[in-house]
Formats: C-alpha cells, structure tokens, sequence
C-alpha cells in the first residue's frame, strides 16, 4: 500500500475530505439557523386583515439571551415581541400582496417609510455619554471653516417654498460627522433632517424628499438635545417615504 493507505480503498487524505465536507455542511446548518434569529419570527398579515401563524420551528433557531453593555438582556429571537405598527392594506386579495399606504402615506409605517422598533433610548458612545447631541450642547465640535455652516440658512422642500430656517447641527460624538440638522419652521416648532436627505449651498438648503408643508409632520423628539433610537427611525422612515409618497406622480412611470 501506498503511503498514508490505511486499506488498499482508504486513505488518510480521502479521511480528511470527508471530514471537510462534515465540517462545511454543519457550518452552513448553524449558520442558516443563526441567520433566522433576527426579523423572525415573521407574522404575516392575511388578505382579510387577519393574521398568520408566526415561524417556529426550523430554521428559526431556540431563543437566545444576549446581555448588553448597558445591563439590558435581548432575547432573540423573541417570540413574544409586539408586531410592527403600520397603518396599510395589500393591493390584492391574495398572499403577499404588496401592501398600499391607508391614510398619509408619509406615517404609515410601509415601503420606503418602514421602521423597526428600536429601543425608545438614546444611543451612547464607548464612555456611556448620549452618542448624537446638538452642538449647543457639545462646544468642543464645530463646522469646519473650508466648509459652509447652513444655521441661519432657508431651507427648501421638493416644491421650491421654503420649509423653515436651519438653526442647529446634530453631531454624531463618536464618528466625527454631523447626523441631523434642526430646522425651525414657521409655526415656531423645530423638527430634524437627516443629513443624507440636505443638499447644502451657500444660498440655502435643499431637501429634497418633501413638499415644504410636509415638514409639519416630521415625528419630533421628546427631549430637546437628545434623540432614541427609535425616534431614529421614525424621522429617518418619514423622509424615506417622501421618496415615494411625497406627491402623487412620483409613483408612476416615467415614460
């Protein structure tokens, strides 16, 4: 026999295959089950407004308990979670069907303006300070001087008519960049953009995602120098919505 033969059909390289090949598909059966742990489990909507039974079983994996920095334990995944809140109806009668917007589409919770339901707290940073904060609050972050600081600038929404007048920038502490900007609108109250959604000029800025009377609507926050994690989402979820739900033409084919 050849070396490394263990019998005349065996040996020691054919042995190692097939471990490899034991290893690999155990590898993809803990990593499809580990895949599952978040988004499930999934609670359909039936066509008559009902719900569906919610995903156990394989390859949604046993409940495990995760334990933050901050103290929190998560379970994931959780079967007892609270189902999303979104105000729509599908477009046919038939399983998943995609689902149409009832009401202001720009709050209804679907498409473009979905959210998830992140914790109601703010995020913080390694040292446990609150992680995004208007510069009001944090004096050693500032606008670079090459670049243009829009306070005291107008800002435009979709339409062209101003929507308010920008008054602060949110920084992010722990990644060096600016994450929302305070706007004051006419009626005195303020609401936050976030940055991605600004086009900012030395005449004004430009948000391009809504009609400038849409921004009376923008979910607020309920402390004046600090934003949740959920409220995030929601503000980022309302602008992602006026991509598509801004004006009614949006929708439909360009030609």
């Amino acid at each position: 026999m050849e070396t490394g033969a263990i019998t005349p059909y065996i040996d020691v390289a054919q042995i190692v295959l097939y471990l490899f090949w034991a290893f690999f598909a155990g590898l993809i059966y803990y990593l499809v089950r580990e895949n599952h742990r978040e988004g499930y489990p999934m609670d359909s909507r039936r066509p008559d407004g009902s719900r569906g039974p919610k995903i156990t079983g394989w390859p949604v994996p046993e409940p495990k308990t995760y334990k933050l920095a901050n103290g929190h334990e998560v379970l994931a995944p959780d079967f007892a979670r609270p189902d999303g809140s979104y105000q729509a109806e599908p477009s046919h009668a038939w399983a998943g069907a995609p689902l149409e917007p009832v009401g202001d589409p720009l709050l209804a919770g679907v498409g473009p303006g979905a959210w998830a339901a992140r914790a109601d707290v703010p995020d913080v940073t390694a040292d446990g300070r609150v992680k995004i904060v208007p510069l009001r609050s944090d004096s050693s972050h500032g606008v670079a001087r090459q670049d243009v600081d829009p306070r005291g600038l107008p800002v435009f929404g979709k339409d062209g008519r101003v929507a308010g007048q920008v008054t602060e920038m949110w920084v992010d502490r722990s990644e060096m960049l600016f994450r929302f900007m305070e706007i004051q609108l006419p009626d005195a109250h303020t609401v936050l953009v976030p940055m991605p959604f600004c086009r900012i000029k030395k005449d004004g800025v430009t948000v391009g995602a809504l009609l400038a009377s849409q921004f009376a609507k923008v979910p607020t926050t309920r402390k004046p120098d600090e934003v949740t994690l959920l409220e995030e989402e929601k503000i980022s979820a309302y602008y992602g919505a006026g991509l598509l739900y801004a004006t009614a033409d949006i929708q439909e084919p360009l030609f």
